[in-house]
């Protein structure tokens, strides 16, 4: 087997299996299901959602515990609660939860600002984004806190971009960021899955080898962890592609660097022939979903 072989059996095991996403899917079906029954008297699993986060754009991985679900409102709840007594985002959000409660009545059930919280003994959770479509094709979402507001978000705009490069780039941008994703979890690394996709689709875009194979992830795992390594450190957000929202972010400069340094010398050892000391460099960075 040679590096391209390595890398190629690395990304198939950091993806999400079948049993993991059915489980996923038939939980969506039930929350999506129950809110189209009461908010819009819809016979529908299906409509009026979508994913976002890293599960929306493709670069979770297996350790994923959170889901980010965004269900759209229909408008007319936006002016009843809009012009509620008191705080009407926080009145919203509990209409929510009291339907999704009538399909998961011993799931724990929370709120948390902006979205609806449900806990499951697996594990996971499910972040449920209530929001308004605006006139700006963006949407419109309830933030409790503070006495209450309505926020704005343009998650849409943002997996349009990401995929337009990740098509660009031969699907080597989605593959990047699940990476990034097995290394941050192997080193404790201080990143949000936003921060990493933004990285990595500023990075990508700039690489001269954006659309080749796996033969070149060798390369694209030293080049990126320099890229990480070289951020500015006194910065503290980045633009999000797509959006321009700001994501948050510091402190994960030095183990990019200590990630990036491991690289160089894992490609010194595969250049002599020592495959195996190679490997466990890469495991090193990445887990042991690396093949040793």
């Amino acid at each position: 087997m040679g590096v391209g072989d390595w890398f190629q059996t690395f990304c198939g095991n950091i993806r999400i299996g079948t049993e993991k996403r059915s489980s996923i899917g038939y939980r969506t079906g039930r929350i999506v299901g129950q809110l189209n029954a009461d908010l819009r008297g819809l016979d529908s699993k299906t409509s009026y959602r979508f994913y976002v986060g890293s599960y929306g754009r493709s670069t979770a991985i297996p350790s994923v515990s959170d889901v980010d679900l965004l269900y759209e409102l229909p408008n007319e709840l936006y002016a009843r609660f809009n012009g509620h007594a008191g705080n009407g985002q926080s009145a919203l959000l509990a209409h929510v939860r009291a339907s999704i409660q009538k399909t998961y009545s011993v799931t724990e059930i929370g709120g948390d600002g902006q979205v609806v919280v449900l806990r499951f003994d697996d594990g996971v959770k499910f972040e449920v984004l209530p929001a308004f479509l605006n006139t700006e094709g963006g949407y419109t979402f309830a933030d409790t806190n503070n006495g209450g507001s309505w926020r704005a978000c343009k998650p849409k705009q943002e997996m349009t971009a990401f995929i337009t490069r990740n098509t660009e780039c031969n699907g080597n941008l989605v593959e990047l960021a699940r990476m990034a994703r097995a290394w941050r979890d192997q080193n404790n690394v201080s990143m949000s899955g936003m921060l990493i996709d933004t990285l990595a689709y500023q990075f990508i875009n700039g690489w001269a080898y954006k659309d080749k194979s796996y033969v070149y992830y060798d390369w694209m795992t030293r080049d990126f962890f320099a890229f990480l390594a070289g951020q500015d450190a006194g910065k503290t957000y980045w633009t999000a592609p797509g959006s321009g929202s700001w994501v948050y972010g510091s402190g994960f400069q030095y183990k990019a660097r200590q990630a990036e340094l491991r690289t160089k010398e894992a490609i010194d050892y595969q250049q002599n022939n020592y495959d195996y000391s190679a490997k466990q460099l890469y495991r090193g960075i990445y887990g042991t979903d690396f093949p040793s």
